[in-house]
């Protein structure tokens, strides 16, 4: 019973995670001739108060761009949006062909309408665009801000794919995602092949985890020199109830040739993944991460959640090769604290404090403390 009790703390835990409530979130169900519908999705309500320099983006998620180096920078920055908002139908047909279209408003910097997911299974077959493969949820701590914490478990985002599942294990072939650090390597770059990713998720006892590869190619071609490399990434993740109230997780992410997969690295998001040297060969860049955070349920619809997450990328042979990389973001890092309460069911609101940091490879830093404050409305 209290590894049943364990499981089931863990599992709803990770859904608060991903949709970023405390609560369960709700959805319309209806039968359209024999195809089983839903319709689901939330209004979203974010407003941010940034103490020092202004690192909001839209949700009012906060940045790492212009960190470093902001000690002189205007204080005390207000502002609010619902850009988060979203909606999304999904359909089963008589045959068990599920298909799911999402989307959201933060799409061109906010307000319009931004495609999140678009895709359909059959027998654990799927194509089109949904999650990463090389993503998990499993070991990542409830945070209001949008964005989360630097370091969670594999890329975070939605990818055009197709994917195969058999159980607790999942592979897939997806669309590439690197970049060089100079811009011409970047206007000569190609995609020759597709990103391969295994992921392992399961549950035992009174843990969930999950473990992933990736591995793609990185290549450019300027009509004379075609060079390539082999860069890859690889994670694991967990979560433990450690008592009913209390939940415990984390994750730990290494890359190299495959920045764009370790979370919030780099300028904001994904750093570079290789720079060209003096001889006209491909060198991978490498980079590792992890977050650690705790979830105290308090009952009533209340909890209390704290994370912190980091990134390193090192830039060392790039610079040594006399790559300007002065300027990069070597470290990203955060600590974030949460209340959330859930008033009546589908409904949450939440006040977060959080705390920024960066460190560029020149050694000019800086940091920023942000207050923020949500209201969800979900059905």
């Amino acid at each position: 019973m209290q590894s049943n009790k364990l499981r089931l703390a863990i599992r709803a835990t990770a859904a608060a995670a991903v949709f970023g409530v405390a609560g369960q979130a709700g959805a319309v169900n209806f039968k359209a001739g024999d195809y089983d519908m839903s319709v689901y999705g939330y209004a979203r309500f974010n407003a941010s108060y940034d103490v020092d320099s202004n690192q909001a983006l839209s949700t009012r998620s906060g940045s790492y761009a212009g960190l470093a180096g902001n000690d002189n920078a205007p204080e005390g920055h207000f502002g609010a949006d619902a850009f988060q908002s979203r909606i999304g139908v999904k359909t089963t047909s008589p045959e068990g062909v599920m298909i799911n279209i999402e989307g959201d408003f933060r799409g061109g910097g906010g307000g319009t309408l931004r495609l999140r997911h678009a895709y359909g299974s059959y027998n654990g077959v799927l194509a089109g665009q949904t999650w990463s493969n090389f993503t998990s949820f499993v070991g990542n701590t409830s945070t209001l801000d949008f964005d989360s914490l630097p370091g969670n478990a594999g890329y975070q985002s939605r990818t055009a794919q197709v994917r195969y599942t058999s159980g607790p294990l999942s592979v897939s072939l997806e669309d590439p995602n690197y970049s060089f650090v100079t811009t011409a390597a970047n206007d000569i770059s190609k995609d020759g092949l597709p990103t391969v990713t295994a992921r392992l998720e399961d549950s035992a006892g009174g843990m969930s985890y999950s473990a992933a590869v990736l591995a793609h190619q990185i290549a450019y071609d300027d009509g004379t020199n075609d060079e390539s490399s082999l860069g890859f990434a690889t994670f694991v993740a967990a979560k433990m109830a450690v008592s009913d109230m209390i939940t415990i997780q984390g994750s730990l992410s290494y890359t190299d040739g495959a920045n764009s997969y370790l979370y919030r690295s780099g300028e904001n998001f994904g750093a570079a993944s290789a720079y060209v040297d003096g001889n006209g060969d491909v060198e991978t860049i490498s980079g590792y991460g992890g977050t650690i955070g705790a979830g105290i349920n308090l009952g009533g619809g209340r909890s209390i959640n704290i994370g912190y997450g980091m990134v390193e990328v090192d830039w060392d042979d790039a610079e040594a090769d006399g790559v300007a990389v002065a300027g990069q973001s070597e470290t990203n890092s955060a600590i974030m604290a949460n209340y959330q309460w859930t008033p009546v069911k589908n409904v949450m609101m939440g006040v977060e404090l959080q705390r920024l940091s960066r460190e560029n490879v020149s050694g000019t830093d800086g940091d920023a403390s942000r207050l923020l404050f949500a209201a969800q409305y979900n059905f």
